[in-house]
């Protein structure tokens, strides 16, 4: 399989690997200081994500830990207010294995709540801030918390949900700076006790159908994230400062960004929302020598006018995903990027790919045993052989992403169940083994480095986040007007990942109401979710599942509907296509200014 992505995906020689390792020399010591933690160790040995800050802290205690708008909190702070809240949570019956969900937008606290909440061996619920209704209830009952942390201007989201779906306490982040001023400063005791396969988080994501579903994030697999991807990958030094502006459900910011300051006692300074217009300047005014990001994002601060700052930085190395290969080039030149270390990883994935070796438009390396294999495109499936087994995609070639489940690499799944053995394939080269299946298509381009492609199944990337085409059905087809939706991404020239688009036929009598529906997608979807084209057809075909037809309207996207009129999605409500809104979405007339994150400009174009 030949596309213009993997036309652009270079591949790896000898030569870039043995090029990449000469240049790494001067980072040895910070690498062979993480080589132990690969060593594979037993899910019961006492060692949690909370041990190890309060190891740094040891280490550390007056280096500045976390920044914000000016203000900084060393180590030492962050440890004695973490256990207070701690101390805190167990007034309030939390113990091991207890939920507390979080659901705020960027700020200290919320590194703070998030370690005292692990400290105790409970497990922090990352709930997305743009989530409400339905969406929001859904997510809230996956995870059954005991207690919510919630910023106070987030209230109005817990008011879209029955009051019985909200957990028995909720405490908003105001109450709880008065709360903790009684409580105890000193580390738990529970803390040494916790093993390293306790589940320290729930991290919503859309996986590949269906509603949000709550991956689990074991303590080892967050501690191997920080030696993988802290340790080998960007490398930082104890005086180095790593800004992120990504939200804390994110893993980009939760693991890696807090995992990459936390083991080498850097700082991490925190944006309280991405703004393209003022990104350099705010790395500028907190120092900052590296930062984390994700496509969409770079792609936004290609599109500024040129400024002082855009050179005016210390940055030397920026980590993240999803930077496509016709901007990476551009985007290193424009904004002297010595470094930019790109992986592969997914919240619920047992592997992760990580460009140790600096090698330019590749997600990286991965030791862990992989296999790249054909699939079907209208199931997300691997296609097996005569023989039953799955099918290689062959050298350099372009498939699905499988990783080997095995007791040293386990896939932690979800806290549903049926929804983790889904994303398990058995018997694909032998009898009996077990592969987790990525949904994602990849490149191989030797050498054990892959190059992202695309996402199948029935969830599409758009700015970030990952939009599950049932949610979005589901909200469609509660509107009294509509008879049928079918939703699917489109490719945008110009931007990352894909838009979403919707396919609807209206009930007999009824007209197309484009006002009320883009209030109704507004009300029942986070902004990123909203569907940014709506196609208008008589009849859609029925089949079980919509796959064929996904596909065949994949193809048609928006320029290919013969008689069918296409909206698109403006402030004004739904209004007739014209190529106008396409260059906005690719940023050809998107005006400069703020954004709270790279998925709200879906909602503005």
């Amino acid at each position: 399989m030949t596309t213009p992505e993997t036309g652009l995906l270079p591949d790896v020689s000898l030569r870039d690997v043995l090029t990449g390792a000469a240049a790494i020399c001067h980072d040895l010591p910070t690498m062979l200081r993480v080589l132990p933690d690969f060593i594979p160790k037993p899910p019961t040995r006492k060692m949690s994500i909370g041990k190890r800050f309060t190891q740094t802290v040891a280490r550390h205690p007056d280096r500045d830990f976390l920044r914000f708008e000016g203000q900084s909190i060393t180590y030492r702070e962050a440890n004695a207010k973490a256990n207070r809240i701690a101390d805190l949570l167990t007034r309030q019956g939390v113990t091991r294995g207890d939920v507390v969900a979080v659901l705020a937008r960027n700020h200290p606290d919320v590194v703070i709540t998030m370690l005292a909440i692990v400290k105790l061996g409970a497990i922090t619920g990352m709930m997305n801030f743009n989530q409400r209704g339905a969406v929001l209830e859904h997510s809230l009952g996956l995870i059954d918390a005991k207690v919510i942390i919630h910023d106070a201007d987030l209230t109005e989201a817990l008011e879209t949900v029955p009051p019985q779906t909200l957990p028995p306490h909720r405490i908003t982040y105001d109450e709880l700076r008065t709360r903790i001023s009684v409580c105890s400063p000193v580390d738990p005791a529970v803390t040494d006790t916790i093993p390293l396969g306790d589940t320290a988080f729930y991290i919503f994501t859309s996986g590949t159908t269906g509603y949000p579903k709550a991956s689990k994030m074991s303590h080892n697999r967050w501690l191997t994230a920080m030696a993988g991807i802290g340790g080998l990958g960007v490398r930082l030094r104890p005086d180095d400062v790593i800004y992120t502006a990504l939200p804390f459900y994110h893993n980009n910011a939760l693991t890696i960004s807090v995992s990459a300051a936390m083991m080498s006692g850097a700082c991490l300074a925190i944006g309280r929302h991405f703004s393209a217009s003022r990104f350099f300047d705010e790395l500028v005014e907190n120092d900052a020598t590296a930062f984390s990001y994700i496509g969409e994002l770079c792609r936004y601060l290609l599109a500024q006018p040129p400024k002082a700052t855009d050179r005016a930085h210390r940055v030397r190395v920026a980590v993240g995903n999803g930077l496509r290969p016709d901007i990476w080039d551009a985007f290193a030149e424009r904004f002297g990027i010595d470094r930019i270390c790109e992986l592969y990883a997914a919240s619920e994935a047992n592997i992760g790919f990580v460009n140790i070796f600096g090698v330019p438009r590749s997600a990286g390396f991965s030791p862990l045993k992989y296999a790249i294999v054909e699939y079907d495109e209208e199931t997300g499936e691997p296609r097996r052989g005569p023989d039953g087994r799955v099918i290689h995609a062959g050298r350099r070639g372009t498939g699905l992403l499988l990783a080997e489940i095995n007791s040293r690499v386990p896939f932690d799944g979800y806290t549903d169940a049926a929804a983790s053995a889904k994303k398990v394939v058995t018997d694909a080269f032998a009898a009996g083994d077990r592969w987790f299946n990525s949904g994602d298509v990849v490149h191989d381009q030797g050498f054990s480095h892959i190059g992202f492609v695309d996402r199948i199944g029935d969830t599409f990337r758009w700015k970030g986040e990952n939009v599950a085409t049932t949610e979005v059905e589901a909200v469609l087809d509660a509107h009294p007007d509509i008879e049928e939706a079918v939703v699917y991404g489109v490719p945008v020239s110009g931007t990352d990942g894909k838009a979403g688009m919707a396919a609807i036929s209206l009930r007999a009598g009824k007209s197309f109401d484009a006002v009320g529906l883009a209030a109704h997608v507004r009300t029942g979807l986070p902004a990123y979710a909203v569907p940014l084209f709506v196609r208008i057809t008589d009849h859609l075909e029925h089949t079980s599942t919509f796959k064929n037809m996904r596909t065949d309207l994949r193809k048609q996207a928006f320029h290919d509907t013969g008689d069918d009129p296409v909206f698109v999605f403006t402030d004004d409500g739904y209004v007739a296509y014209s190529p106008e809104f396409v260059d906005r979405l690719a940023g050809a007339s998107r005006p400069a200014g703020p954004a709270t994150h790279p998925a709200d400009h879906a909602q503005r174009a």
